[in-house]
């Protein structure tokens, strides 16, 4: 075990985008023809019929992958991907690296709160803290490397020896066939496409029901396209199924819906919680007890320090935790959660039918899952033991902000120094 600096400090942080797709923490930032952004998949957009065919039509992966490295006054190093592209760059470079620099890197309860309280007035939701979860985990892999062990023991160790997945990809008989111990697929059609839709939603999981038979999970990704009456209408005409759960049928903002579905569907499993943010925003779905599972996304919600106090208030209610996809980054936390009792495998092949590293090309030895599961031993280097690709299409962050933008007010200046320079 690496002997632990007494005194260490945050010297410098460095940011990146990755030149072209397929790499980094960008799920959607892939290649023309994937299914994730050019098969039929309903979502918020698909009231408009020219948004339908491609979820890059409207902007899926206009942000782009964003990159982090940490390096800690003795040399170690922590390095995390996740989205943002540029504008997280600029972020962390015009807002956050005051927080950090000069820093403990071990302090990552401390640091998580001042830059979410500094970034509350612009922040709390969407990109200020999916930059925060970058920052964090980046933070959290120079904690393994600094202690010389895997994130998960940092977290408490494993409560299990091997992590079992279910897949999410567009054929989920591949998905048996591969070992996974479930299956999810995307709803291809939403409210908007009116009776007909509904019937070929149905039709389309009947398909895959007969495809994988009778017992094998089978669930299905709304992707926050759904209203109520719609959800409770496809969930009755899909009774016959078996669907083992309902992800994500509503708006992130609708938490209340939910006590009117599970009224209608009190036996119905719903989940939720990919697009949900700190855990004041699991806050209401947790207490409502209205959700089944709940999904945080570790590289959005505030990363590793939030996930593990959305588990814990979760874990208290007894609902479980699986996080959306992240790679690596959750198979450590889920690894060492008694209430987190597998993992999603998000398909990153063109066609869903294979086994590719979630990150793409950007380390060379991202863990995966054979055969369904991934025995803890693969996790065992230290931080999240992940290797750069010394060809990764990194371009610094530097880059981006020259001409740099323009800086912020100076902070105010105490009485005495205003008076000798004439500011008061």
């Amino acid at each position: 075990m690496a002997a632990r600096p007494k005194s260490l400090q945050i010297k410098r942080i460095k940011t990146f985008v990755i030149e072209g797709v397929g790499s980094g923490g960008d799920y959607h930032n892939v290649k023309g023809g994937h299914w994730l952004v050019d098969s039929p998949i309903s979502t918020p957009m698909s009231g408009w019929e020219k948004y339908r065919s491609s979820r890059t039509s409207w902007g899926i992966n206009v942000l782009g992958s964003f990159c982090v490295e940490i390096e800690a006054s003795n040399g170690t190093k922590g390095f995390a991907t996740g989205f943002g592209g540029p504008p997280a760059c600029w972020l962390v470079k015009q807002h956050f690296e005051r927080f950090l620099i000069g820093a403990d890197p071990r302090n990552t309860n401390s640091l998580f709160e001042l830059m979410y309280r500094a970034s509350m007035f612009y922040g709390r939701k969407g990109l200020p803290v999916a930059v925060i979860s970058v920052i964090d985990l980046a933070l959290w892999d120079l904690k393994g490397k600094l202690y010389g062990e895997p994130v998960y023991r940092l977290l408490g160790g494993n409560t299990r020896e091997r992590l079992d997945f279910y897949c999410t990809g567009p054929e989920p008989a591949a998905a048996k066939q591969m070992g996974f111990t479930g299956a999810k697929v995307p709803l291809p059609y939403g409210p908007d496409q009116g009776p007909t839709g509904l019937h070929k939603n149905v039709q389309f999981l009947q398909t895959h029901r007969e495809s994988v038979g009778p017992t094998f999970p089978l669930r299905v990704d709304c992707y926050m396209s759904l209203n109520v009456p719609y959800t409770i209408e496809l969930v009755a005409a899909c009774a016959h199924l078996s669907i083992d759960w309902w992800e994500e049928c509503l708006t992130p903002d609708d938490s209340d819906g939910f006590a009117q579905l599970k009224r209608a569907h009190p036996t119905v499993k719903f989940t939720t919680g990919e697009h949900e943010y700190s855990r004041y925003g699991f806050r209401k779905l947790i207490e409502g007890r209205n959700v089944d599972i709940l999904q945080p996304d570790v590289m959005w919600v505030g990363g590793m320090t939030e996930l593990q106090r959305i588990a814990a208030m979760a874990s208290a209610y007894d609902i479980p935790v699986v996080p959306h996809a992240s790679g690596p980054y959750s198979y450590h936390f889920v690894i060492s959660q008694p209430n987190a009792p597998f993992q999603e495998y998000l398909a990153n092949s063109p066609d869903g039918k294979s086994v590719l590293p979630v990150f793409g090309d950007l380390f060379i030895n991202e863990p995966l899952p054979t055969k369904g599961y991934l025995d803890v031993e693969q996790l065992d280097r230290p931080g999240f033991g992940l290797e750069l690709n010394p060809n990764a299409r990194l371009i610094s962050g530097d880059q981006l902000l020259t001409p740099a933008p323009q800086k912020g007010l100076k902070p105010p200046t105490t009485g005495e120094d205003a008076m000798v320079s004439g500011e008061y």
